[in-house]
């Protein structure tokens, strides 16, 4: 049985480009996997805190020498890297915000990085520990950036890719929706190409399942 996490972060509601496809990628990868489960985290209905000290003093305190509010905090960020790890398939939706992700998906990736549960260090310095996950990068941007000259304006598949990387996460898909405010035709191609990525990623996923049921 697989699991799937699904979570999004566009503060625009049901307007949101990102969640709109990241939504239409999990309930397809769910419908290809028979028996998986999908869990949804919305980080503007439920944002995490920003990291705060009882947090950064919290995490490195024996947690029966942690005060409530340390236990309070560390408990938030346990149950979001237990989610994390539960997954098998992890899709993450943000806007392109002043040429980054969103403040929210940035306090989720704070909450998840954990040292000697998503990552550890070693005699050959850092590893990542959540290994063999599929992970989906939804992207929804006003402009064109992933190529042009607004490529280099880019800071957000760069970070994510090596921020997932060093927690071990590699495979990595990005799916665009870009040029969303350059008027309706260029939004609907947008969303087209971003569709048919998202079809055939299913399609994909399903082929594999029945080729390891076969097996």
């Amino acid at each position: 049985m697989s699991n799937i996490l699904l979570v999004t972060s566009s503060p625009r509601g049901e307007a949101s480009h990102s969640t709109r496809v990241a939504t239409e990628l999990a309930n397809k990868l769910q419908a290809a996997l028979p028996g998986s489960t999908l869990k949804k985290r919305d980080l503007v209905a439920n944002p995490l805190p920003h990291i705060e000290p009882d947090y950064a003093s919290g995490i490195f305190t024996p947690a029966e020498a942690r005060t409530p509010r340390q236990t309070e905090v560390v408990c938030v960020s346990d149950a979001a890297v237990d989610e994390l790890l539960a997954a098998d398939h992890i899709i993450l939706a943000t806007g392109f915000i002043n040429f980054s992700i969103s403040s929210t998906l940035k306090s989720w990736i704070d909450h998840i990085m954990r040292s000697g549960r998503t990552f550890s260090y070693g005699a050959n310095g850092p590893q990542g520990l959540v290994t063999g996950r599929k992970v989906y990068v939804v992207l929804a941007s006003g402009g064109v950036y992933s190529e042009g000259p607004g490529a280099v304006m880019d800071f957000a598949v760069p970070y994510l890719k090596s921020v997932l990387a060093f927690n071990g996460m590699t495979d990595v898909e990005i799916i665009r929706v870009e040029g969303a405010a350059k008027g309706e035709d260029a939004l609907n191609a947008a969303l087209a190409k971003a569709g048919k990525q998202v079809d055939a990623l299913a399609a994909s996923v399903a082929g594999s399942a029945l080729q390891a049921a076969a097996a």
